[in-house]
Parts: C-alpha cells; sequence; structure tokens
C-alpha cells in the first residue's frame, strides 16, 4: 500500500460580477454563485461564504462519517444532517461561536446502535475541518432502528 502524501492543496478563484456578488470557481467543478448575506447588505437566495463556512463543516463530518462507517462495517440505510452556524461579536469582531450538527442515521432491523454512535463520534473528532477552525462544533445524533428496510422520510 502506497503512503499518502502529507500535503495537499486546494485551489479555488473568485470573480466579482456587480455590486456584491461574484462566482466561485475551480478547475474542472461547476461554478458558485456567491454574495454577502442579506444582513450584510448582500443578496438572498444566493450562496454565502457564511453558508459555505457551515456547509464545509457539515458535508466534511458527512464524508467522514460514510468512510468511517465503510472501514467499520456499520450498515445504515439512511444518513442526513443539518447544519447551523452561529456567528457573533464576542470580543467585537464576528466570528462563528459554534456549529451545531444534528445527524440522522437510519439503521436495519438489526442495526448495531452503539457501532452507530461510535462512528458519529469519530466522525465529529476526525472530520479535517473540525481540526482546522476555531469554533466549537456539537453533534445531536439521531439513531433510528428501522423495522423494514424502507429508507424514513425526509
Amino acid at each position: 500500500m502506497q503512503a499518502r502524501p502529507k500535503e495537499y492543496r486546494y485551489k479555488v478563484g473568485v470573480i466579482w460580477e456587480s455590486e456584491r456578488r461574484g462566482f466561485l470557481n475551480a478547475a474542472g467543478k461547476p461554478a458558485i454563485r456567491v454574495a454577502t448575506p442579506p444582513e450584510f447588505k448582500g443578496h438572498e437566495g444566493v450562496w454565502t461564504p457564511e453558508d459555505l463556512f457551515v456547509a464545509a463543516q457539515a458535508t466534511c463530518f458527512m464524508m467522514t462519517f460514510l468512510g468511517t462507517a465503510a472501514h467499520r462495517g456499520l450498515r445504515f440505510e439512511a444518513f442526513e444532517a443539518e447544519a447551523e452556524g452561529t456567528l457573533a461579536r464576542p470580543d467585537g469582531q464576528f466570528l462563528f461561536t459554534e456549529i451545531a450538527i444534528k445527524a440522522r442515521v437510519a439503521l436495519p432491523p438489526d442495526g448495531d446502535r452503539a457501532l452507530a454512535r461510535e462512528v458519529i463520534g469519530f466522525a465529529e473528532k476526525d472530520c479535517l475541518i473540525t481540526h482546522s477552525i476555531v469554533s466549537r462544533v456539537r453533534v445531536e445524533p439521531t439513531i433510528l432502528v428501522l423495522k423494514n428496510h424502507a429508507a424514513p422520510a425526509a
């Protein structure tokens, strides 16, 4: 097995469009329209840096969960999570003070609840985005054991 490199680089660009709007882009990926949020004289209905920050945490948590679940042999029927970031000014400057993730995992009837909790706990602690930020990240898991194999309605 080949060792992983100790460093990876991720390159993105931004292009101003007009007012407080622009585009986020990266080679080989679709552009994302971005703007300042309405609470900072920006625009409704457009992804903001604040949305993307919270989204980075949520998607990293999910990907860490999925990788760990596969590695540990956790069988599950569905996974979803909602994340909410709290932006505050505790010392006069805005920063994210907390990101709360409500994770929901549905297990098959013979699912292993204890293993599901372990995998969620690992994903909470080992997500690389969590390691890269100063905000507190709090995960609130819900683990369901399904009576049949149908995924729960969202």
